[in-house]
């Protein structure tokens, strides 16, 4: 098999939100087929028509979109395809590679216990001759005297004893292709030469190779990435973990930050560096540097990721991310001042979040007054109160009005109230802002401005003094 023009796909099956784990099977073969001069296919696996639904179409595809994935090819819909499998099942049975099978699960299962056998089919009907017919499944005859070499990037060489591997269900008996015959079909027709997919994929592929083999077919590389698990090194689940990549995006996940942790996930580039650009990814990544332990899929640690990222974004390119985020509020406007002032706020923002939806709680206060349900909840002490009082005096005489004055008078209160300057700050933020953490306050007492931020002081002074 040549590398020269290599050809890969990618084939999600739209039975639910788009697994994390389909995301780093989807990145690792956009890498290899960029870095490689190749072409990449988008098929999207929907034979399951009991499972599958269009709005998870759309969702794995909008998410490729936002991680970045391009493809040359597709979407290509198997369920489009249905009479190329139909004509490929029955070229097997002409070909004497298939028959048809008329057993049951139950009658399976009752000679298994009848001969005290192993489990799976015994052939029974291979030499029976039956036609096609209702409720008849089909099944490949598998050469149970041969043994079948997976080629694999991954894990090298490895071979399975057809003496293991009962001769399987190509076709069901509703008419339906299962997803070896589907998948070999499309991959033979798309002139597929690489197969990057997930572990659990591996049992099946003797299978697809006996096929690529009865058909005189070129059999592709393989490679079969790591299974990704928890932190109770279980695999990861749809049902038990956090898994969607629409909901690490809704989160404020960058596509940068989560492409590059993902990329780590089985991958190794060597040394103890971390942050890789796209470009460099490009340029390092090779499947014989991808190992096949398992892959501990680290929330923290992709937050750590994103938090980089976003501490090192140009300002500008986070205040167009920042207002996406806040379009989503009720009460952000894009006017010029407001767009103004959050430019200005965001350097000091960058440092202090790690996802993007902390943008809106991280800024609201530079465009709207805390509301008295807020400030209701957190009331001041008598103590806070005077130092408010005594803050609301003080910045009155600030001039010009800018941090390091703010803070010096800030600093000379402190003093004066023989407390620190981390105590006194404390009931102010929470006057002005309805937080206890935000940007730093001289900061954001210079970007509210001294009308409103005598305006906001007052308001708290007309708040009551709670009993106790």
């Amino acid at each position: 098999m040549t590398d020269l023009h290599p050809r890969l796909r990618f084939a999600p099956s739209p039975t639910g939100y788009f697994h994390v784990g389909g995301a780093r099977t989807a990145l690792y073969n956009w890498l290899y087929a960029r870095a490689q001069g190749g072409s990449l296919l988008l098929r999207i696996d929907d034979t399951d028509e009991a499972r599958n639904r269009p709005e998870w179409t759309d969702g794995i595809i909008e998410a490729l979109s936002w991680l970045e994935i391009d493809f040359d090819e597709g979407p290509v819909f198997q369920s489009q395809r249905r009479e190329r499998y139909d004509l490929c099942a029955q070229e097997l049975v002409e070909a004497g590679r298939a028959y048809y099978c008329q057993c049951t699960r139950e009658e399976i299962d009752q000679r298994v216990k009848e001969r005290n056998g192993p489990p799976g089919y015994d052939g029974f009907c291979r030499e029976l001759g039956l036609s096609q017919g209702a409720g008849r499944a089909l099944r490949f005859k598998v050469d149970r005297e041969e043994v079948t070499t997976v080629s694999d990037l991954v894990r090298g060489e490895v071979r399975f004893e057809n003496s293991s591997i009962e001769d399987f269900v190509l076709v069901k008996g509703n008419g339906a292709p299962l997803y070896v015959l589907a998948n070999f079909v499309d991959d033979v027709d798309f002139h597929i030469t690489h197969v990057v997919r997930a572990e659990e994929h591996l049992p099946t592929t003797p299978k697809a190779v006996m096929l690529y083999l009865a058909r005189g077919e070129q059999v592709p590389v393989f490679a079969h990435l790591p299974v990704l698990v928890n932190e109770s090194r279980l695999k990861l689940s749809k049902r038990r973990d956090r898994v969607a990549v629409e909901d690490f995006r809704d989160q404020g996940f960058l596509p940068e930050a989560m492409c590059n942790y993902l990329a780590l996930l089985g991958w190794s580039p060597g040394g103890n560096r971390e942050f890789f650009t796209r470009l460099e990814m490009l340029e390092s990544f090779s499947f014989d540097r991808v190992g096949h332990s398992p892959a501990f899929f680290d929330v923290v640690k992709m937050t750590h990721f994103n938090k980089h990222y976003i501490s090192v974004m140009d300002p500008a390119r986070f205040v167009e991310r920042a207002i996406r985020v806040l379009e989503g509020t009720t009460w952000w406007e894009p006017t010029e001042e407001n767009v103004r002032t959050l430019g200005a706020i965001a350097p000091l923002v960058q440092e202090r979040i790690s996802l993007m939806a902390e943008v809106v709680e991280m800024t609201e206060f530079l465009f709207r007054a805390p509301s008295l349900e807020t400030l209701s909840a957190q009331p001041l002490t008598a103590q806070d109160r005077t130092s408010v009082e005594m803050t609301l005096g003080l910045l009155s005489d600030v001039e010009p009005w800018e941090p390091l004055e703010i803070e010096n008078k800030l600093r000379e209160l402190a003093a004066e109230r023989e407390t620190s300057l981390r105590k006194l700050q404390a009931p102010i933020r929470i006057a002005l802002t309805g937080r206890r953490i935000g940007p730093p306050l001289f900061e954001s007492i210079a970007l509210l401005g001294k009308e409103e931020t005598r305006a906001r002081l007052l308001a708290v002074l007309d708040q009551p003094i709670p009993e106790g």
